[in-house]
């Protein structure tokens, strides 16, 4: 059994990299899934993602696999890594993921195809990724979702409950936020357009980073953004605005793999198994684990499945 926490430096290898099927393939992937009996899990570096990668390479050791553990903090670099195959499989959100290979395939203007309906968004996810040599396997029962938080001192000083209530105030705000966040419509241009918040900028200190939360906490940034598994806002005294508008799509999460390496049924059935039993309040729980207890992801994933009996 092994389980590598590579550095992230790592990354430099994964620029050069093919990215999948060519251009000319794409839309006709007719080769059979293949079944790598040493599979690199991916990570993309924030808590969460840290926990599932430990999650899918302990149930995959389990079922015969040799894995390690591979740290990429992009979406993208892992991505096309993952169309490579120097990445196996990752943790994916549904919503999130459909947008971004939409976007990716079609433009950065391409109208969004992530949506709260989970089916609808599994079928547009499953349509962008099988031509790049991707096979997303069934969600489970947990589902996070980006959200936004303060100050629970500056939310009482200017009387603030949800995200419109922050728009109506005309508050110039800093959001503490992925580098990504410039681009994403979920992030800074969502907050623009569906709320009116006025984004003065984005500091790039992650997503839902102590870091970041450490920044609003003092007060050089004003805004957060987190996910609504994040048990630790207390302890910084923040406080979730509501996202009364429903500018986030329910994100529920899914494996996805690379075909042509793990995309045989013995990865999807022990992958599977952490369907049946895992949920947005586990998540949590784990989440507050590692960030508030300061426990290795490693550990509290293996003492999750072990209480579950998935490790039996």
């Amino acid at each position: 059994m092994r389980h590598l926490l590579l550095a992230c430096a790592a990354v430099l290898l994964l620029a050069g990299c093919s990215t999948g099927p060519s251009l000319e393939q794409r839309g006709e992937v007719t080769a059979p899934p293949g079944d790598s009996h040493r599979l690199t899990i991916g990570s993309a570096g924030f808590t969460e993602s840290d926990l599932l990668a430990q999650m899918y390479a302990q149930l995959l050791d389990h079922a015969g696999y040799r894995t390690s553990v591979l740290t990429v903090s992009n979406r993208e670099l892992y991505e096309p890594a993952l169309e490579s195959g120097q990445i196996d499989v990752v943790p994916e959100y549904a919503a999130t993921f459909a947008d971004w290979l939409n976007a990716k395939t079609h433009g950065a203007h391409a109208t969004p195809v992530g949506s709260p309906d989970l089916d609808a968004t599994m079928t547009a996810l499953r349509r962008l990724a099988t031509p790049r040599g991707l096979t997303v396997l069934p969600p489970g029962r947990a589902v996070d979702q980006n959200a936004f938080a303060v100050s629970a001192a500056y939310a009482r000083r200017h009387h603030l409950k949800t995200l419109s209530d922050l728009g109506r105030s005309g508050l110039e705000v800093r959001l503490a936020a992925g580098d990504e966040c410039v681009e994403r419509p979920y992030c800074e241009p969502g907050l623009k357009k569906t709320y009116g918040i006025d984004i003065t900028a984005v500091d790039p200190k992650g997503v839902g980073t102590t870091q970041a939360k450490r920044a609003v906490q003092n007060g050089q940034d004003q805004l957060v953004l987190t996910t609504t598994t994040d048990a630790t806002l207390a302890d910084f005294g923040l406080v979730l605005l509501a996202d009364d508008k429903h500018l986030q799509n329910a994100d529920y999460l899914v494996p996805v793999v690379n075909r042509a390496r793990a995309g045989a049924p013995g990865v999807t059935r022990a992958l599977g198994r952490l369907n049946t039993v895992l949920t947005t309040a586990d998540l949590a729980s784990m989440d507050q684990q590692v960030d508030s207890w300061r426990r290795l992801a490693q550990d509290v994933a293996h003492t999750y499945l072990k209480k579950k009996g998935l490790l039996d």
